[in-house]
């Protein structure tokens, strides 16, 4: 497993991580229970994947901490916790209860990096004034080593929460959406990060619309129609079909793409399967993509900024 130091919290962790939110949530979504859920994180532990991401609205921080029970020391968990919606935003207090409550799941006296979860560019300032100051207590009492913020990239595909929040300098870490269809955060995000050597985790690199040929001809078809990609750069009938010339998959080439990137440091995967996710994991593990092919995703995709992929 290869590794990189995930910015100033100088901890050194495997580039792909165990994302058991998503679709899967670790098969929990498919039926499987929280045995299997705690399998599939002994499997990620076994493949040598040190980053485990949950979050208290994923239902899996107990199969999280099932999974690492007698390999805690193998494991670097983050977790999350949101801060509300709309007027109805989480108090100081709600937070810190929430923080004992996934600890308590997790089986863990403490977190090694704690998310404010999903934050919208509108909470971001109750998130900065209110709850990042109880998130230092907590930090202070040693129930978490670092402070973590992740935008809700499906509302926010142009990034407009982390690119007000990384200048206060107030995170340690930032989960990020970056793919090869909306690879905005090359230029609004990770600029940010790497001044401030924040640590990234990368999300949505592979969703739906990558998965799915018939959902990937439908937005890219919607691309174009909205202007965000030239028509005469685009094979509308089979757009990424090019990608087979230098990878067995648009999945392994997508995982690719994000792997390389300058500032994305760990790629999250996240499935049910032990197979599923062996193959995910050597996709990650797998080369940069030729000069050529990333130019010609730059040419295609470049200018996007208002899809997730999912």
């Amino acid at each position: 497993m290869q590794t990189v130091r995930l910015g100033r919290t100088g901890l050194e962790v495997s580039v792909a991580g165990l994302g058991c939110g998503g679709h899967s949530r670790l098969g929990l979504a498919k039926g499987r229970d929280v045995h299997h859920a705690a399998d599939m994180v002994r499997a990620a532990l076994d493949l040598g994947i040190t980053l485990i991401d949950t979050a208290r609205a994923y239902g899996t921080e107990e199969a999280v901490g099932l999974g690492v029970k007698g390999r805690r020391d193998q494991a670097v968990i983050s977790t999350k916790a949101g801060i509300g919606r709309g007027g109805e935003l989480a108090s100081a207090s709600q937070m810190a209860g929430w923080l004992d409550e996934s600890l308590t799941k997790l089986a863990t006296d403490h977190v090694d990096i704690f998310f404010l979860h999903g934050v919208t560019v509108d909470q971001y300032p109750h998130a900065r004034d209110v709850l990042v100051p109880e998130l230092k207590r907590q930090q202070a009492a040693g129930k978490i080593r670092f402070l973590a913020v992740s935008e809700q990239f499906g509302g926010d595909t142009g990034h407009k929460m982390l690119s007000q929040a990384l200048p206060d300098d107030l995170f340690d870490v930032v989960m990020v959406g970056f793919n090869l269809l909306n690879p905005s955060a090359r230029d609004r995000v990770f600029p940010l990060t790497q001044k401030h050597d924040v640590g990234t985790l990368i999300m949505f690199a592979v969703r739906e619309t990558l998965s799915h040929p018939d959902q990937l001809r439908k937005v890219v078809a919607e691309l174009v129609e909205r202007g965000e990609v030239d028509r005469s750069k685009v094979d509308l009938e089979h757009p990424l079909r090019f990608l087979r010339n230098v990878s067995s998959s648009t999945v392994e080439a997508a995982y690719r793409f994000c792997r390389h990137e300058p500032g994305a440091d760990v790629v999250l995967t996240g499935t049910g399967s032990p197979e599923h996710l062996a193959q995910n994991v050597e996709s990650i593990l797998g080369t940069a993509l030729p000069r050529d092919t990333r130019a010609k995703l730059e040419a295609m995709f470049g200018s996007v900024d208002s899809v997730s992929g999912n």
